[in-house]
Order: structure tokens, then sequence, then C-alpha cells
């Protein structure tokens, strides 16, 4: 969190007044701001202690040794991002700057979590029929894991990454998600809905927020219980200049049996029990403004029927890959799992 007060000082700020401040600040480093509240450099102790080696005094301005060219990240940077700047400068803390305004810092063990423009949409508008009879009388994003329902793990998660504005499609048992959650002021976030007159798939309500979102955004299943640093999905979406990003998993799985490669009635190959894996949607994506311009109002269209018209019309579709945990709450057995990954680390 950025405390100007502490972590801020003015370029004709004394040597002696910065060390005073990194004494209070703790972090081994106080920024430099000019008078239009521009970052212009940082100071640490060992940017002092080498100017006082080649002479400066402690009543010279820290200008005469402040570092002019700061480790600095802009605000939609991934934590990773942000750890590798860290290596390479060999630092422990890095400035977050808005055009050319420090907006926020991140120290050790501090995730970069600066208010991001960027809207999330969660697609929670389905019946969740296969976790019948649970889902008989509550919606799926409200099924809890231990004590707490589904949506707010992850909205409490979206809400650590930076993400304020939420937009989540509702059909099924919809008044109950819209009670639980309300306009999100408790939850420091903005929470609008896109109501379905009926189901419209897993990308038709999306056509709501035409001329609505101005800026890429993200959309995600509200069933996903996943660690992805959309932060990092976002850099990657942006740097291949796609129309669309698919997030991809790795889903393998083993033939029980031994496989016959054969020519006519000749076999000319034998694998025991081989094993497959494909890359897989994870049910999230980040799509372009423009991707809504191929939807149709109130028209029933799933997510790879989207993407494909994207294909067709010669627009990019990028993927990328997530390592991360990731759990699809579809299935009695992958609730079971949720729940015992959300009871072993609580976040």
């Amino acid at each position: 969190m950025l405390d100007r007060d502490v972590l801020v000082v003015a370029p004709e700020t004394t040597i002696r007044t910065a060390l005073m401040q990194l004494d209070r600040g703790g972090l081994q480093v106080v920024f430099v701001e000019d008078a239009d509240g521009r970052l212009v450099g940082a100071v640490s102790d060992g940017d002092i202690r080498r100017g006082l080696l080649s002479g400066r005094a402690l009543e010279d301005s820290v200008r005469t040794v402040m570092n002019r060219d700061p480790a600095t990240v802009p605000p939609e940077a991934s934590q990773q991002v942000v750890e590798e700047l860290k290596v390479r400068r060999g630092i422990r803390v890095v400035a977050v700057v808005d055009d050319g305004r420090m907006v926020d810092v991140v120290g050790d063990h501090q995730h970069i979590a600066t208010p991001l423009v960027t809207p999330v949409v969660l697609m929670a508008g389905g019946r969740g029929q296969r976790l019948y009879p649970i889902t008989k009388d509550i919606p799926k994003p409200l099924v809890p894991l231990g004590d707490v329902p589904m949506i707010d793990i992850i909205l409490g998660r979206l809400h650590d990454q930076g993400f304020r504005r939420i937009h989540v499609s509702v059909n099924h048992l919809g008044h109950l998600i819209e009670d639980h959650l309300g306009d999100g002021h408790s939850r420091d976030l903005e929470i609008t809905y896109l109501h379905e007159p009926a189901p419209l798939g897993t990308a038709g309500a999306l056509a709501q927020l035409r001329n609505e979102i101005d800026v890429p955004f993200v959309v995600m299943n509200s069933d996903l219980l996943t660690q992805v640093d959309l932060r990092r999905m976002l850099t990657f979406h942006q740097g291949v200049g796609a129309a669309a990003t698919i997030g991809a998993r790795e889903y393998g799985f083993e033939i029980p049996f031994g496989v016959i490669r054969r020519e006519g009635d000749d076999v000319v190959a034998l694998a025991e029990k081989p094993y497959h894996s494909e890359l897989v949607s994870a049910g999230i994506y980040v799509l372009e403004p423009a991707a809504l311009d191929a939807l149709g109002t109130d028209e029933y269209c799933d997510m790879p029927t989207l993407l494909a018209r994207l294909m067709d019309d010669g627009r990019r579709v990028g993927a990328f890959e997530i390592h991360e945990e990731w759990i699809d709450v579809g299935r009695p057995e992958d609730l079971d799992r949720a729940r015992q990954a959300w009871e072993r680390t609580g976040r």
C-alpha cells in the first residue's frame, strides 16, 4: 500500500531527511516525485551510502544521489512480471506507475493488486444439472465450499488481483445470486447483472455489453476454482494482438488397454496403455470489445461458436496455457475435490 507521507520525497529533500524516511518506511527505498507528482527517481540506503563515499554531504539534496531509472511496472502488470523485474534488478520493491505517476508499490511477499479498469464477466446462468439434487433449490455459484459460497471465493480472488468491475449473467435462480451479492459495495466491487430472458448459452448474454465495454475484458465460468494469474493472461492477450484468447489446460488420459496400429491386416506397432494429452478450454477467456459484434441480441450462442465466428472472419484467437490450480466444479466428485482444496489452502 502506498503511504506517500513515508515513501515519497521531493527532489530538494536533504539526504539526511531521506535517511529518516527510509528508517520510518522499512522498505529500504523512498521514491522521488517532482512538483507535478511525477516519479523521477528512487533512493535506497545503498544509493545514499555510495553518495556519501563519493563526497556528498547529508545536507545535499537527494537529487544528487537518486537513481533516475527506478524499477517500475504499469498497473496491469502480472505478478510474474513484477517478480522477474525484482530478480533482474536485484531489488525488493517495485513502483506501479500510471502515466508517469506512482499509484502503488509492491514489496516483499506482496502481490500487485492495483485496481484495474478491466471488466470481468462471470457466467452464472446455468442450471448445474450434473450437481442435482444439490442445485435443485440453489444455483451452482452459491454451492458452498466449506461454509463459503463458491462465487464468494471467486470474487475474493478477483479482488486480490485488482479487478473491481464485475458483470454477472443470471438466469436459473438468478434472484438468489442477486440477493446474495447485491451491488458489490460491501466487497469493494461494482457488480451489475446481465439478465438472460431464456438460457443463452455460455456467450449469448455478452451481447448485452455491446457499446458498454471499450477495453479488453475477461469472461469466466462461475464454477471454477483456480489460482490463474489473470493479469498475466491479459498481458499475453495484448501481446499477441488477438481478438480473443482462450485459457487452455492440458488434459491427459490413459487408454487402459494395449493399442494396436495396423496397415491392412498386419499389425505394425503395439502400445501398452498409452497416455494421450490434449489442450482443452478452461472456461476462461479474454475478449476484445469488437468480438461482441459477432453476437445477435438475445441469441443463444456458446463460446466455441463465438470463437469459430471470429476465426472464420479472419480474426486471431490465441491460447494461453494455465498451469495453476484449476478445478471445474461440474460433477459431485469435482465438488469434493474443490472442497478438499479449499479446506487445505483456505484461499
